[in-house]
């Protein structure tokens, strides 16, 4: 087990059996690849033929390296072929029928010193081993697809594996320039683990009409800087394959937030599996195509919509970091904009930081000299809500504390002209119970920005059950003015972002709590893997810790499902006063400033 990997055999060329071949036919191992379909195999040589040849025309290899790397790669339909093979990694369907069949017939043809590698991402490793004569040579090796783009490889240990057999395959994924994660056996390991649990909460949304399939897409994407939607990526990878993985992981831990949502069945039965026939969550130019085309849900301009009010004066209410950024938005859209602090130097110190943020546009280039000046003339300080009488819309953005809010919009409503649109930028709060204490709850609505305000492009917009149509649609045509991105969801806890996102933090924090791996590889795991730009550790310490079990609390009272309730270890570094980046110390230390 400990000698060079320079012969390779993969069993299965599928989409990603064909790039772990081109993978490591482009590092200079001999490759067998085999498979019973003739056409797969084809397939295989064909793929690498013009990813080889689109390298040439960049200039990336010569013409000679082509050719040395399409001759490394041989193909054949029987498993004899993989008798000189070091290393034999298999990517055949994800069940233990075709697996086990695979892997005893292996036992009769390679040297006991090859090592076995599975590619499953949600069976059991160790399951598999046990079907084996040496189940000590037996491991997973899971590449993330596209195999040749995507640098994370999961190198899985059973408790039967020998550690040669992994110190090899880990060398080797070095070799081939990827990150190996050493991790335990358990369906999903730790990418799919967390990433499949957001995938199902986000099909559960969808299935219960909560938001658009376009909204949680276009959310996540935007409110999280994720490469893809949720919804997209379930019928990139298959809603059948997602299906299956989440099987495997909810048989593993009973948690209901690995029950495959109903609507997967659903599709996967109807055929209608994502990309590969053309039809999944949304409809595609043909099977197998990547271009999304309109269907019978695809959302359309409404004839005779309700028009929303007129707003031409912006009141914000607050002096932090999210009230500056929010008066910062408003003003260089155009609005005069009122920002109303608890007393005059602190909304003067508001303003302060608003003209800071605008001097940096202004030397990077973003913004001119100009620009920033008409911008603050636009704002104007006050120490009292008083000052929010004559605007069109009053934007509340204080603490995140239901009675502070309550209590801020009783002002409003004293204060506000009659048909004023008032909003709350609640992330985790009920909008009505703010709507509730006004005499004029149908003019009440969410307006929840990201931070920081003036970058991020989404703000969901919550309304209530007693929201009027024209309050809804004049937010929305607000954030449209501002260039901001509206969503629309309901007024339950946490809307669809941290709905999406605090199930996954913390599922991330039991993954550590149970030593299955470290912090350092899960956030490595995330950024490799699913092509998140934080991992979840990072995140949650730039968030703050003590924000997010918040958040985690008010998910877990809502839909009272134990799946949410918050990591115990979340809960003790809260009480250890270990809250991120804020405080110099969260589930990592940070140099004090």
């Amino acid at each position: 087990m400990d000698t060079p990997l320079t012969t390779i055999a993969v069993v299965g060329l599928g989409t990603m059996g064909t790039g772990i071949a081109e993978v490591l036919a482009r590092a200079g191992r001999e490759v067998i690849g085999i498979d019973i379909s003739e056409a797969a195999a084809r397939q295989a040589v064909a793929s690498l033929e013009a990813s080889t040849a689109r390298s040439v025309r960049r200039e990336r290899i010569t013409e000679q390296e082509r050719r040395d790397i399409l001759t490394r790669f041989r193909t054949f339909s029987d498993l004899q072929a993989a008798a000189d093979a070091e290393l034999v990694i298999e990517v055949v369907p994800e069940t233990y029928e075709i697996k086990q069949q695979v892997f005893r017939e292996l036992d009769a043809v390679v040297s006991p010193a090859a090592i076995l590698a599975t590619g499953t991402n949600a069976l059991s490793v160790t399951r598999l081993a046990a079907e084996s004569q040496h189940p000590e040579r037996v491991l997973g090796l899971h590449f993330f697809n596209p195999a040749p783009v995507m640098k994370l490889v999961e190198v899985v240990s059973s408790v039967l594996t020998a550690p040669p057999a992994v110190e090899s395959v880990t060398r080797l994924a070095r070799e081939l320039g990827k990150e190996p994660v050493a991790v335990g056996d358990r369906p999903g390991f730790v990418a799919d683990g967390l990433l499949f649990g957001y995938l199902n909460q986000a099909a559960a949304m969808y299935e219960a009409n909560y938001a658009s399939r376009e909204d949680i897409d276009a959310a996540m994407k935007l409110g999280c800087g994720l490469p893809m939607g949720p919804l997209a990526l379930l019928d990139l990878i298959g809603i059948d394959t997602a299906r299956t993985v989440l099987e495997a992981m909810y048989s593993a831990s009973h948690d209901r937030l690995h029950a495959p949502a109903p609507v997967l069945g659903q599709l996967s039965e109807a055929g209608l599996t994502g990309r590969k026939a053309g039809r999944g969550f949304y409809t595609y130019d043909s099977p197998g195509g990547q271009n999304v085309v309109p269907d019978a849900l695809t959302p359309t301009e409404t004839a005779g919509a309700v028009a929303g009010r007129e707003v031409s004066s912006v009141g914000v209410a607050g002096s932090g970091t999210m009230a500056s950024g929010i008066a910062e938005v408003f003003a260089k859209a155009g609005y005069a904009v009122v920002l109303a602090a608890r007393s005059q130097e602190k909304a003067d110190t508001a303003k302060a930081r608003i003209a800071k943020s605008l001097g940096r546009s202004v030397s990077k280039g973003r913004l001119t000299e100009e620009a920033r000046d008409e911008t603050l003339a636009r704002i104007t300080p006050a120490g009292s809500l008083d000052s929010f009488a004559g605007v069109d819309l009053a934007v509340e953005a204080v603490a995140e504390d239901l009675e502070v809010k309550r209590q801020l919009f009783q002002t409003l409503d004293k204060v506000c002209k009659p048909g004023a649109v008032l909003a709350t930028t609640t992330s985790s709060l009920p909008v009505v119970a703010v709507a509730r204490v006004t005499s004029r709850p149908e003019d009440v609505v969410g307006m929840h920005f990201f931070n920081p305000a003036p970058a991020m492009k989404l703000v969901e917009v919550v309304r209530t059950v007693l929201t009027a149509d024209d309050v809804h649609a004049t937010v929305r045509e607000v954030c449209v003015k501002v260039r901001k991105h509206p969503v629309d969801c309901g007024d339950r806890a946490g809307f669809i972002v941290n709905a999406l996102l605090f199930p996954y933090l913390n599922n991330a924090i039991k993954m550590v709590e149970e030593h299955y791996a470290t912090l350092d590889d899960i956030d490595a795991a995330m950024k490799l893997g699913g092509g998140y730009p934080m991992g979840p550790f990072e995140l949650l310490d730039v968030v703050g810790l003590d924000v997010s079990l918040a958040i985690e609390k008010v998910l877990h009272g809502e839909f009272r499902d134990p799946g949410l309730a918050p990591a115990p270890l979340l809960e003790h570094l809260v009480a250890a006063g270990c809250l991120g980046r804020k405080t110099g110390r969260g589930f990592r230390e940070y140099a004090r400033r």
